[in-house]
């Protein structure tokens, strides 16, 4: 028979494999007698392990959620996928970096060589994003209660902070708190979270940062869910960051022809639709938030482009042909145009 330690924390990990565990395979499990089971399970409480018997000829125990957390088992795998996952969560924006670098120091000091080896093998640099859109922090006490709010179904009452007229989009130009919302996601787009909600003072949806919304208590009554436009938060969410009330298209969109395979095109286009047209030539149809921004988009590829259209896309072109010919210390005689604004 094991020792009484090895023996507890053998039951420990069984208990954490499955919700419930009949008595006699236990024991059968243990290569042990039921009554120590019972006496092993009685220690475990003892640690602060919330154990739950269920009596009866098929009775057996379950490991409960409890008022604290107790020491728990990982499995190598288990232990490495935790270790990297809280690598990667010190760039969440969640406002959890500092208490997931403390756990990564405590998990890594607990780990055995060899999963430490592993550990140290796997480890890599997360690189912010870039300094033109800085992700604000939020709190994490924030994103449970919007997430609580999900999951409950109740209307959210919250606060929310006006952006700054720079860069503001329909859904950051708001009204005077309080809000009031029916939550339905919670969602990371580009290292910001967002809540998308029906809003029910402007009775359409909108997307909120989370980082802006200060929740008021209590929340609302529950209500029945609406359907997301599309069914699908991630295509909804694409399309309200193109400018659309969900999935869509750019407000801007333009084709050109370019001088490279179509193989060479696509591999460096996430958005577009690029079709072969011969050896060293495809038609790249791609869209963006303003024709200027299109065009340096396409510009970036190393090629001859052939506008095919609209009007606007070519304009751009120009004004960005003579940007560059002054920046270089030259002048450019092409006429231009300038665009026309898109809202």
């Amino acid at each position: 028979m094991p020792k009484t330690s090895a023996r507890l924390l053998s039951l420990l990990s069984l208990l954490q494999a499955r919700r419930d565990w009949p008595g006699a395979l236990l024991a059968e499990r243990l290569d042990i007698s039921p009554r120590t089971v019972r006496r092993d399970v009685d220690r475990l409480r003892e640690l602060g392990y919330p154990i739950v018997a269920s009596k009866g000829p098929d009775g057996g125990y379950r490991l409960d959620a409890g008022a604290e957390l107790p020491p728990l088992l990982f499995d190598d795998e288990q232990a490495v996928a935790l270790a990297v996952a809280l690598q990667i969560a010190t760039t969440t924006g969640a406002g959890i970096e500092e208490a997931a670098a403390r756990a990564l120091t405590t998990v890594r000091q607990v780990m055995p060589a060899r999963l430490r080896r592993r550990i140290d093998t796997l480890r890599f640099t997360a690189v912010e994003p870039s300094v033109i859109r800085p992700n604000p922090q939020v709190d994490s006490g924030v994103l449970m209660a919007l997430s609580a709010a999900v999951h409950a179904r109740e209307v959210l009452r919250f606060d929310y902070a006006p952006a700054s007229p720079a860069g503001a989009t329909d859904d950051d130009r708001v009204g005077p708190p309080p809000r009031r919302a029916q939550p339905h996601h919670l969602v990371t787009w580009g290292g910001r979270w967002y809540l998308v909600a029906w809003d029910l003072d402007r009775e359409d949806w909108r997307t909120f940062r989370a980082d802006r919304i200060t929740p008021r208590t209590p929340t609302g009554p529950r209500f029945t869910p609406r359907e997301l436009p599309g069914g699908n938060v991630a295509a909804f969410v694409a399309g309200r960051f193109k400018g659309l009330d969900g999935a869509g298209d750019w407000p801007c969109r333009g084709e050109v022809i370019l001088g490279l395979p179509a193989a060479d095109v696509s591999r460096y286009t996430r958005d577009g639709v690029v079709e072969e047209l011969g050896q060293d030539r495809c038609r790249l149809v791609l869209g963006s938030w303003s024709w200027p921004g299109l065009a340096a988009t396409i510009g970036r590829f190393d090629a001859d482009i052939e506008v095919v259209g609209p009007a606007e896309l070519k304009d751009a072109f120009a004004r960005l042909a003579r940007r560059y010919a002054d920046a270089a210390g030259g002048a450019s005689d092409t006429p231009v145009t300038p665009p026309p604004v898109v809202t």
